[in-house]
């Protein structure tokens, strides 16, 4: 947690967040941004990146291949065990999402957060990108933090903010029907593509 709630509460299984130590709150909790943080290493430490050793090679592999990663993964000179750098230069925002994407599905976390994961992409990386993200989505409760609507089209429920208030809640057909904010926006984006 980086801050503490200044009014109400937020529970995780009926559990208060300060009741949850620091790192059992981690435990809790994926993240996928936007901007993907890869380390100095291999493919295959940047995916199991947290976990404790010795790490589960198939189970990592899995989590790649899940994420629709494995396909480049198998193309690159030694596989899961290439190394790559801290700015991991070799590979495209579709490919570092990816990974970020597989990191997420090893973690096996109930909680997801997805932070923009799908704005900087090419078409072609985004589908590839809504196909895993639809697979980790699975079984999480999954916040979904996006200015691009088609990323959230298919949640339980759409929570429009604007200036920090909540403003339109619902399903997205719900949001539709209103014709409010949510309406406007997403008419837009179609409209332009």
């Amino acid at each position: 947690r980086f801050y503490d709630c200044t009014e109400g509460e937020i529970r995780i299984n009926g559990s208060a967040l300060p009741d949850y130590s620091l790192q059992s709150l981690r435990h809790q909790i994926a993240v996928v941004s936007q901007k993907v943080v890869l380390f100095s290493g291999s493919i295959l430490d940047n995916i199991a990146y947290g976990a404790a050793e010795p790490i589960d090679r198939d189970a990592v592999i899995e989590a790649a291949r899940n994420a629709h990663a494995l396909e480049f993964i198998d193309q690159l000179p030694q596989g899961i065990d290439t190394q790559i750098g801290d700015d991991a230069g070799m590979l495209s925002g579709g490919q570092r999402q990816r990974i970020a994407i597989a990191r997420a599905l090893f973690d096996d976390a109930p909680i997801l957060v997805l932070d923009e994961a799908t704005s900087a992409l090419d078409s072609e990386s985004e589908l590839h990108i809504q196909e895993a993200l639809s697979t980790l989505m699975q079984g999480r409760t999954t916040f979904v933090i996006a200015h691009r609507l088609s990323t959230v089209e298919s949640a339980d429920r759409i929570l429009v903010m604007q200036d920090g208030k909540i403003i339109e809640s619902g399903s997205h057909k719900e949001l539709i029907a209103q014709e409010g904010h949510y309406a406007y926006l997403y008419n837009i984006q179609f409209a332009e593509s």
